[in-house]
């Protein structure tokens, strides 16, 4: 793993949950905005990549081949891959409005995981423009399998999956401590588990070892190159 602080983000009840690996040790951080969580993961050093589980670079008409590619990659988990919705369709103020844009440009619907997650997205989408770090769009599930070699059979909501997960953390030199403060109260295990594959691949942006589906990524008019790396 590289040797610099990185960051692994995702997607909590509360806001976000990070994990920072640095030099062989994982610290938790929980806060309500993905600015205040790298602020709050920066305090003691600046953070060479920070990997987010969200999409980053929105689609202006079909899907994106970024999620595409994942879902290949996953198999019998591909559904844990939702289709980014396109950028308009987000903008919706509703997510029947949301659906018949996205039928209009994309030739489908959105499902209520990626209109539920619109806040989200879209405050991602506005922090990375001045963020000044490197920032790269991850999905847990790619990662786990990388590490894996191979789609994981068991969800992560299970006891088996959530288990065999930590084991394949603890693999790759990453082992939280059973206390993780505020961060272990507010974010659900499953949430934990996906910051840290987050963070595994975010060390991997900084080693140099990481690879984005696709390669190279695929630019819209928002100018951000789309990609899921692992």
């Amino acid at each position: 793993m590289s040797p610099s602080r990185v960051l692994g983000a995702d997607a909590c009840k509360t806001g976000w949950i990070g994990v920072v690996l640095h030099q062989g040790a994982a610290t938790a951080h929980v806060s309500r905005t993905i600015a205040t969580l790298v602020a709050e993961a920066e305090v003691a050093g600046q953070l060479a990549a920070i990997g987010i589980d969200i999409p980053i670079g929105l689609p202006d008409t079909g899907r994106r081949e970024a999620d595409m590619l994942a879902r290949q990659r996953l198999g019998p988990r591909r559904s844990s891959v939702f289709m980014t919705p396109v950028r308009a369709a987000l903008a919706a103020g509703s997510h029947a409005q949301a659906v018949q844009v996205n039928r209009e440009r994309a030739g489908e619907g959105v499902s209520a995981q990626g209109y539920a997650l619109r806040s989200k997205i879209l405050e991602v989408d506005g922090w990375t423009r001045q963020a000044g770090r490197r920032v790269v769009e991850v999905h847990p599930e790619v990662s786990f399998a990388s590490m894996a070699g191979g789609p994981l059979l068991d969800s992560k909501r299970t006891w088996a999956g959530a288990q065999y997960r930590q084991r394949l953390l603890a693999e790759a030199g990453i082992e939280l401590p059973a206390e993780l403060g505020e961060a272990g109260r507010q974010a659900a295990v499953d949430d934990v588990l996906d910051a840290c594959a987050a963070a595994w691949t975010a060390a991997r942006v900084a080693a140099g070892t990481a690879t984005p589906l696709p390669d190279p990524p695929v630019t819209h008019s928002d100018g951000w190159p789309a990609a899921i790396w692992v």
